[in-house]
């Protein structure tokens, strides 16, 4: 069984005011010629299909058109809901579309029904999992513990119908511990949306999504595709791909493929004095449509620099500075990686450094109950 493997389209994203539904339809036309030129057995989107739960009308009219062209291929697609998007909305007339193979995670209600899908080697279940919270989970479940989004994917888990003799694939949309972030996801602080890969030891294959950068994990059992185009200057020297997954007989490993994807725009970063990088030698063989962040090393501001650089790079995004004035040393948190602190270090840490004493165990204690009370608010 061959399946490509998709996720965070972010269909209607911006980089700055500039739209990008050109670049998107772009790059949705080479997926469409690679699944004609594979001809992979299913298709797989793993959540982040639109950047807003209330997405403009340009990026529905984006996915319409890409859902029209996919059940003109007809194979079955298999899309789940990320973060960014409104699992209500997404699932809009998902019961129309099972007509076309076209299934749609609904709204989480406690249970997936798998679909299957048969091959020379038997059956393969396909389980769709939407982004969840353990909010989502203790709702449903009030006589579970459920403290973490291990507890909660662990919990949602155990209540699908898994058959340890059948082949079986979970679509999902969470982030695992140990893979790496860019910048243009969402952050959280002291790692506190991490699941632990183990949740997911009785999958042949997780399809993930939410992060940016292609990567595997447990041998290449879960994988997360990547975006396929760069959403941050942080991806900016990475190239962008989609995944191939062949699955054989229960108990062999994945075998994966990935394939080019050639963006409209670039996206490019610059550096030099403002005479540098305002000279025709140095500009003149790039992309001049490219999204651009320029650094600029001149000791001294620019008067409107920006405006002057839009008059060669047209879509500069980003303007900053790296001189003598910028690299001052600055009071701030210790240089421990912030991600693996928790929020309560943090607060310590500042605290200490603004006062110049430590919290009391009275302020601790309040501080916990208040950090407990906002994020369960936000579950």
């Amino acid at each position: 069984m061959e399946f490509m493997h998709l996720s965070d389209l972010h269909l209607g994203k911006r980089m700055g005011e500039l739209s990008l539904l050109e670049d998107q339809r772009h790059i949705l036309m080479q997926i469409l010629a690679i699944l004609d030129q594979q001809r992979p057995d299913a298709l797989v989107v793993a959540g982040d299909v639109y950047n807003k739960s209330a997405p403009s009308v340009e990026a529905v009219t984006l996915l319409d058109w890409f859902l029209v062209e996919l059940a003109r291929r007809d194979l079955p697609i298999f899309i789940v809901s990320g973060n960014h998007d409104s699992p209500e909305r997404l699932a809009f007339a998902a019961r129309l579309m099972r007509k076309n193979r076209i299934y749609i995670s609904p709204v989480y209600n406690g249970f997936v029904q798998p679909t299957t899908l048969e091959d020379e080697y038997g059956p393969l279940d396909v389980f769709l999992l939407p982004f969840l919270k353990p909010a989502h989970l203790r709702r449903l479940f009030p006589d579970q513990k459920i403290e973490s989004y291990t507890d909660a994917l662990a919990c949602a888990v155990r209540q699908m119908k898994l058959d340890p003799g059948r082949r079986s694939l979970l679509a999902a949309h969470q982030f695992v511990t140990g893979s790496q972030r860019c910048e243009s996801e969402e952050f959280s602080v002291g790692g506190a949306d991490n699941v632990d890969a183990a949740v997911f030891n009785a999958f042949d294959y997780v399809a993930l999504g939410h992060l940016h950068m292609p990567q595997t994990l447990q041998g290449g059992k879960l994988r997360y595709c990547g975006s396929p185009l760069k959403y941050s200057f942080s991806e900016a020297d990475r190239d962008k791909s989609v995944t191939i997954v062949e699955l054989g007989p229960k108990g062999t490993p994945p075998a994966l493929q990935t394939f080019p994807l050639t963006p409209l725009r670039e996206m490019i970063r610059l550096r030099g004095s403002y005479l540098e990088v305002t000279d025709r030698q140095f500009y003149q063989d790039l992309p001049r449509d490219a999204f651009v962040w320029v650094t600029l090393t001149d000791e001294q501001s620019v008067p409107q620099a920006m405006a002057k650089l839009r008059t060669i790079y047209p879509n500069i995004l980003q303007l900053s500075y790296d001189n003598s004035r910028f690299r001052r040393p600055t009071r701030g948190l210790p240089s421990a990686k912030v991600e693996n602190r928790s929020p309560m270090e943090l607060f310590e840490q500042f605290f200490q450094q603004q006062n110049n004493r430590n919290l009391s165990q009275q302020q601790k204690d309040y501080l916990q109950k208040l950090m407990e009370e906002v994020w369960e608010e936000e579950q």
